[in-house]
């Protein structure tokens, strides 16, 4: 009989930036992105040193077996215990190392943060990160109608919201 991996959430190291530059670059990642051009080393770096020092955002890395397999950003926006999150898994990753990722991460967020809800952005043509929020128990909360210009076309986004009540009851 198989074991199942031994999975973790951690905080982002300095030494994670290299692997997860190159997970945000690959083009199953990035052309879901509302940034579309391939980021840079210096620019990751930057943009890691500043989130680093903002006591309202978390990063971090989702582990199988020792071996990372994802990324998941918390950021807290409003008082009362409310965050953004985003995240993206290797584009290697097994099949459900999505789903346990997103379950790790919303454990952090309402058990080890205590957070109250927790947010997610979809671009409309994303039906994938659509499923994914639907099957974790978020609640659409709304269509922004062509919110998002990627340098061509407007896209709609979809916002979803999830309360720390709602995983409990669920998890």
């Amino acid at each position: 009989m198989a074991q199942a991996p031994q999975q973790l959430i951690r905080p982002m190291q300095a030494s994670d930036l290299e692997t997860v530059l190159a997970w945000r670059n690959h083009p199953d990642v990035r052309d879901f992105m509302y940034t579309k051009h391939e980021i840079t080393l210096a620019e990751h770096t930057a943009w890691f040193a500043k989130a680093s020092r903002d006591a309202q955002r978390h990063l971090m890395i989702f582990e199988s077996n020792e071996v990372p397999v994802g990324f998941s950003n918390l950021h807290q926006i409003a008082e009362g215990g409310i965050a953004d999150w985003g995240f993206y898994t290797a584009p290697e990753a097994v099949k459900g190392t999505g789903r346990a990722l997103g379950k790790a991460a919303l454990e952090y967020a309402f058990v080890e943060l205590g957070l109250h809800k927790v947010c997610g952005q979809a671009l409309a043509f994303n039906q994938r990160s659509i499923r994914f929020h639907d099957n974790l128990g978020f609640q659409q909360e709304g269509v922004l109608r062509q919110q998002h210009f990627d340098g061509q076309r407007y896209h709609d986004v979809v916002c979803f919201g999830l309360l720390a009540s709602e995983w409990q009851t669920n998890n």
